[in-house]
């Protein structure tokens, strides 16, 4: 039963992943959000410059969570292939063809 215990716990970073990801969108929303608000209001440079450094760094956080995802959906993936070899069965398998689906999706949506 370790390998079912380890496709859960690869299924639940996968899932993890995802909503990692969707944070950090709506992060780089905000905070472009607040730096064109500041950029408008005609505020004090320095500040001005500070904002956008964040915003660059909520960018640069985007590819790190996607790299790490496509990982972690390649684990997930190679666990699943090896239980479905063995004939294992259990809720958790679906579940796992379901968050595999998900983030193809996901993908997909992004590379359109």
């Amino acid at each position: 039963m370790a390998n079912l215990r380890n496709l859960k716990i690869k299924t639940s970073t996968c899932k993890r992943l995802v909503k990692e990801l969707h944070s950090y969108e709506k992060e780089v929303e905000r905070e472009a959000a607040k730096t064109a608000d500041m950029k408008e209001k005609g505020a004090d440079p320095y500040d001005l410059k500070q904002q956008e450094n964040v915003l660059a760094e909520s960018r640069m956080m985007i590819p790190d969570c996607r790299k790490r995802l496509e990982s972690a959906l390649a684990d997930l993936k190679g666990t699943l292939a090896e239980l479905e070899e063995s004939n294992e069965k259990g809720p958790e398998l679906d579940e796992a063809q379901t968050t595999i689906a998900d983030v193809e999706k996901l993908f997909q949506g992004e590379d359109a």
